[in-house]
Protein backbone atom coordinates (compact mmCIF):
# COMPACT_ATOMS: atom_id res chain seq x y z
CA UNK A 1 0.00 0.00 0.00
CA UNK A 2 1.47 3.31 -1.12
CA UNK A 3 1.95 5.66 1.82
CA UNK A 4 0.85 9.44 1.04
CA UNK A 5 1.58 12.84 2.73
CA UNK A 6 1.09 16.15 2.50
CA UNK A 7 3.82 18.76 1.96
CA UNK A 8 3.31 20.12 5.15
CA UNK A 9 4.30 17.09 7.04
CA UNK A 10 8.10 17.76 5.07
CA UNK A 11 8.18 20.74 7.10
CA UNK A 12 6.38 19.74 9.80
CA UNK A 13 7.01 15.81 10.44
CA UNK A 14 10.50 15.67 8.29
CA UNK A 15 12.32 13.46 11.12
CA UNK A 16 9.12 11.03 10.97
CA UNK A 17 8.80 11.08 7.06
CA UNK A 18 12.53 10.06 7.12
CA UNK A 19 11.97 6.91 9.49
CA UNK A 20 9.61 6.07 7.93
CA UNK A 21 10.86 5.69 4.78
CA UNK A 22 13.92 3.61 6.42
CA UNK A 23 11.45 1.57 8.11
CA UNK A 24 8.97 0.97 5.18
CA UNK A 25 11.72 0.81 2.63
CA UNK A 26 9.21 1.89 0.28
CA UNK A 27 8.88 5.21 -1.45
CA UNK A 28 6.78 8.13 0.30
CA UNK A 29 4.03 9.99 -2.03
CA UNK A 30 4.06 13.59 -1.14
CA UNK A 31 0.87 15.57 -2.00
CA UNK A 32 0.72 19.14 -2.50
CA UNK A 33 -2.36 20.78 -2.84
CA UNK A 34 -3.99 17.00 -3.13
CA UNK A 35 -1.98 16.15 -6.63
CA UNK A 36 1.36 14.10 -6.22
CA UNK A 37 3.93 16.19 -6.34
CA UNK A 38 7.51 14.24 -4.74
CA UNK A 39 8.49 11.15 -4.17
CA UNK A 40 10.77 10.93 -0.61
CA UNK A 41 12.60 7.51 -0.16
CA UNK A 42 15.97 6.18 1.72
CA UNK A 43 19.32 5.64 0.16
CA UNK A 44 19.18 2.29 0.32
CA UNK A 45 16.37 2.31 -1.76
CA UNK A 46 17.46 4.75 -3.98
CA UNK A 47 20.90 2.48 -4.45
CA UNK A 48 18.61 -0.35 -4.84
CA UNK A 49 16.93 0.99 -7.85
CA UNK A 50 19.80 2.32 -9.50
CA UNK A 51 21.09 -1.39 -9.36
CA UNK A 52 17.76 -2.23 -10.99
CA UNK A 53 18.17 0.35 -13.69
CA UNK A 54 21.18 -0.33 -14.54
CA UNK A 55 20.50 -4.32 -14.74
CA UNK A 56 17.93 -4.03 -17.02
CA UNK A 57 19.93 -1.47 -19.39
CA UNK A 58 22.33 -4.54 -19.87
CA UNK A 59 19.87 -6.98 -20.06
CA UNK A 60 18.04 -4.41 -22.90
CA UNK A 61 21.33 -4.23 -24.77
CA UNK A 62 21.77 -7.93 -24.57
CA UNK A 63 18.36 -8.45 -26.25
CA UNK A 64 19.38 -6.69 -29.29
CA UNK A 65 22.43 -8.11 -29.34
CA UNK A 66 20.76 -11.67 -29.29
CA UNK A 67 17.82 -10.03 -31.66
CA UNK A 68 20.60 -8.82 -34.33
CA UNK A 69 21.85 -12.29 -34.56
CA UNK A 70 24.79 -12.44 -32.10
CA UNK A 71 25.21 -15.82 -30.95
CA UNK A 72 27.53 -14.39 -27.75
CA UNK A 73 30.22 -16.69 -26.18
CA UNK A 74 30.09 -20.21 -24.75
CA UNK A 75 29.48 -20.84 -20.72
CA UNK A 76 32.78 -23.03 -21.19
CA UNK A 77 34.50 -19.87 -22.65
CA UNK A 78 33.49 -17.48 -20.23
CA UNK A 79 34.32 -19.35 -17.04
CA UNK A 80 37.68 -19.86 -18.39
CA UNK A 81 37.98 -16.38 -18.44
CA UNK A 82 36.45 -15.66 -15.14
CA UNK A 83 38.55 -18.20 -13.43
CA UNK A 84 42.44 -16.65 -15.42
CA UNK A 85 40.81 -13.23 -13.67
CA UNK A 86 40.32 -14.65 -10.64
CA UNK A 87 44.09 -16.22 -10.66
CA UNK A 88 45.16 -13.12 -11.58
CA UNK A 89 44.12 -11.13 -8.97
CA UNK A 90 45.26 -13.52 -6.06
Amino acid sequence: MPVIKPISDLRNKANEISALAHESDEPIFITKNGEGDLVVMSMAQYSKIQLKLELFSKLAVAQAQRAGGDRGRSLSSVMKDIRKRIHESA
